[in-house]
């Protein structure tokens, strides 16, 4: 929806408001239609604005309460704003947005019960001027950034990663986190709370930050969602339906026009085909690529016609690949390395032309275990009851007589099986060019209680997706549509559809089928003869760009240039598996995308 910058000074001493200005400029993508600071005596707010609802200046922030105590500026969107509004018989607001609804709340029933109350995605900064203290509150998904650093100057916060890194606060002394580096080259992202400089941090998701003007900081929740499920087996396929359609009537609802992604796969052709039961005229929008192994486009041309839906196909053509891929690269404030952000971007510029809002449908996978890698870890988990040295000899005897093809029993555990099924550089790679261990928050993140359950395993894979994995999908959505001044809306991450999902469980030999709920919902909609049986997943032929038009800019940028932070890592090893790749000794092109990517983020960010 938009993007703001803010700061808190320890000294009275705010920056100057034209450095701040060109800081806040950074975001002006996110928010293109209206600009707005204040400056007070030890704070500055900044506000970039894309405006959905109330398109008036009436709606513009930041925003101060009517008792003057609150000062808001406010990310995303609120979908129960008018529920709320009626609830607590909210009257005499300025503006009929779903901010006018947060700032008053803040001054009826306060911050803890404001932030509880909010079904949507979001990143709010509350600065209460009669506690002298400053709130950061991020969505219990994590669909919405929000950073954060802080030293003896103040604290900056802000919707994009540069804005903290380029203030003059932080800029010229930036120093990388070893660790966090390491988990970009293995994850392609900064899983919250960390960032790879010292000092600068993400809010969590489903958190909130106290600071007083001092800095000292206190943590708080407000909604997260725990490892375990209800005991019974099954599902209510009745509630579930019911809850995703208030979902996408709530999300529907825009006083600017909204379209919806259409790919090949179950989600995206559940949230149109509920969408078309709100919204006649939904508009929906597919990526076309020459390659038959991952051009999903005559699937969603097939659904888009049985939905009569208005359907634009966005076709990715091979002389403009160079351009569109340095131009997407400008999205990212942060080093971000999964390649499907091609494709992400180029369907939300063309989106753009004709819309403001989108649809998706992220998060079907985590919450009803739609990944393949989620049944096979559970599979194998059987062969971590053995110790390591009667496993790894007993597996090269199955392994050669054909009964198995597995390296699972290699790995010293079931948290390292399942960390490195995430991990897109090979184990041996990360563990000789680099030498620091991963940050202890990713490492909890993926740790594997011993002697856990199937049943307990099978509810930490979905919390463990949905708190990581899931959280890259967010990042990518975000950062593309935004840049393109596009506000992207998650249905199936609405809070009351996530709580659904969470009571759901099913039996292991059940999880072949994977998303069985949401196949089941699909059919009733799509005639199951038209459905694609096996996702291709939404991407591009990467490997093949990289040896054609990708190759030059690929060779430029990792081989004839010093890596950023070769200091903290092998950088001749990382070099070298580039090579490797470009002769054809192996295959693995979404490892080198976290390369590259790496590159071109620190080029384009001045750091190099």
């Amino acid at each position: 929806m938009c993007g703001f910058l803010g700061e808190i000074s320890f000294s009275s001493e705010v920056t100057e408001i034209e450095t701040f200005k060109s800081l806040l400029a950074l975001s002006y993508r996110r928010g293109p239609d209206s600009t707005k600071t204040i400056t007070e005596s030890n704070f500055q707010l900044g506000f970039n604005r894309l405006a959905l609802l109330d398109l008036s200046s009436a709606g513009d922030q930041p925003k101060v309460s009517h008792s003057k105590r609150y000062h808001l500026v406010f990310n995303g969107e609120v979908y129960n704003y008018q529920e709320l509004r009626e609830k607590y018989n909210l009257e005499n607001l300025n503006s009929s947005s779903d901010t006018e609804v947060i700032l008053a709340l803040l001054d009826v029933i306060g911050i803890d019960k404001t932030l509880k109350e909010l079904n949507g995605m979001y990143g709010i900064a509350v600065v209460d001027t009669k506690d002298s203290c400053l709130y950061l509150a991020r969505d219990f998904a994590g669909i919405k950034p929000l950073f954060y650093a802080k030293n003896e100057k103040g604290i900056v916060f802000a919707s994009q990663y540069n804005q903290l890194f380029k203030h003059p606060w932080f800029k010229d002394s930036l120093e990388l986190r070893p660790d966090i580096v390491k988990e970009y080259f293995a994850f392609g992202y900064m899983q919250t709370p960390n960032t790879i400089f010292k000092n600068m941090f993400q809010v969590n998701p489903g958190e909130y930050l106290r600071f007083n003007f001092e800095g000292d900081i206190d943590t708080f929740e407000i909604l997260k969602f725990g490892k375990s499920s209800h005991k019974k087996d099954g599902y209510n396929l009745k509630s579930l339906k019911k809850k995703l359609l208030h979902a996408i009537k709530l999300q529907s609802h825009s006083d600017r026009s909204l379209a919806s992604f259409l790919s090949g796969g179950i989600d995206s052709s559940l949230v149109v085909s509920y969408a078309k039961k709100v919204k006649s005229d939904i508009e929906a929008f597919t990526l076309k690529v020459n390659d038959k192994k991952l051009n999903e486009s005559d699937f969603a041309i097939a659904y888009g016609k049985h939905l009569n839906v208005k359907h634009r196909i966005v076709a990715a053509e091979p002389e403009e690949i160079l351009n569109i891929v340095d131009e997407h690269f400008e999205a990212f404030s942060e080093p971000f390395g999964d390649f499907s952000s091609i494709p992400t971007y180029m369907v939300t510029k063309e989106a753009k032309v004709y819309h403001t809002a989108m649809l998706s449908g992220d998060g079907g996978d985590e919450l009803f275990w739609g990944y393949p890698r989620m049944y096979d870890f559970l599979l194998k988990r059987l062969w971590f009851k053995m110790p390591l040295f009667l496993r790894k000899n007993l597996v090269r005897i199955t392994n050669k007589l054909g009964f198995t093809d597995t390296r699972a029993p290699f790995f010293k555990d079931l948290s390292t099986f399942w960390m490195y099924k995430h991990i897109m550089l090979p184990e041996r790679l990360m563990n000789n060019a680099f030498k620091k261990a991963f940050s202890k928050e990713m490492l909890s993140i993926y740790k594997v209680k011993p002697n856990t359950k199937s049943r307990g395993l099978q509810n930490f894979l979905r919390w463990n997706e949905f708190y990581a994995h899931m959280q890259r999908i967010l990042i990518k959505v975000d950062r593309t549509s935004m840049h393109n001044s596009l506000e992207v809306r998650v249905p199936l991450l609405d809070k009351n559809v996530i709580e659904e999902a969470w009571r759901s469980h099913f039996k292991i030999n059940k999880l072949r089928n994977l998303k069985l709920p949401l196949k089941q919902i699909v059919q009733e909609e799509i005639p199951a003869d038209l459905l694609m049986q096996k996702k291709k997943g939404f991407s591009v032929p990467i490997e093949h760009w990289f040896k054609n038009e990708l190759k030059k800019d690929l060779v430029e940028k990792t081989l004839k240039r010093e890596l950023y932070g070769n200091e903290y890592f092998n950088q001749q090893m990382i070099k070298d598996y580039v090579n490797h790749f470009l002769e054809g000794k192996h295959n693995n092109a979404w490892g080198i995308w976290h390369i590259y990517a790496w590159q071109n983020w620190a080029i384009k960010s001045g750091l190099i």
